[in-house]
C-alpha cells in the first residue's frame, strides 16, 4: 500500500498515512478539524541500482546540506504517523 501525505497548513502538520488506492482519503486534521491537501510526493524507484532507499537518498547530497534542510523542515512542520485503521477484530 502506498503512504499519502495530507498538509493541514493552518496547524503547520503534515500527516503520512498508510492506506490503498480505493480507501477514502483523510478528508480533515486531526487537531483542528479543518481541510487537508493531498502533497505529491515522488514514487519508492530504484532507478539508479542502490542499494537501499538511505544511499539513494544521500547519494548527491553532502552531509551538511541534508543536515541543514532537515533541520530547517523540523523548524516549520511537525510530521505525524497515522496508522491504518484496523477493518477486523483480531478475535474473530
Amino acid at each position: 500500500m502506498p503512504v499519502y501525505h495530507y498538509e493541514c497548513t493552518p496547524c503547520l502538520v503534515v500527516y503520512e498515512v498508510l492506506h490503498g488506492m480505493n480507501d477514502p482519503p483523510l478528508k480533515s486534521c486531526q487537531r483542528c478539524g479543518g481541510s487537508v491537501t493531498r502533497l505529491i510526493s515522488a514514487p519508492r524507484i530504484n532507478r539508479h541500482n542502490f542499494s537501499g532507499p538511505t544511499e539513494a537518498k544521500y547519494a548527491k547530497v553532502s552531509a551538511q546540506q541534508e543536515v541543514a534542510k532537515e533541520h530547517d523542515l523540523q523548524k516549520v512542520y511537525e510530521r505525524i504517523w497515522l496508522p491504518p485503521p484496523v477493518k477486523h477484530e483480531p478475535w474473530d
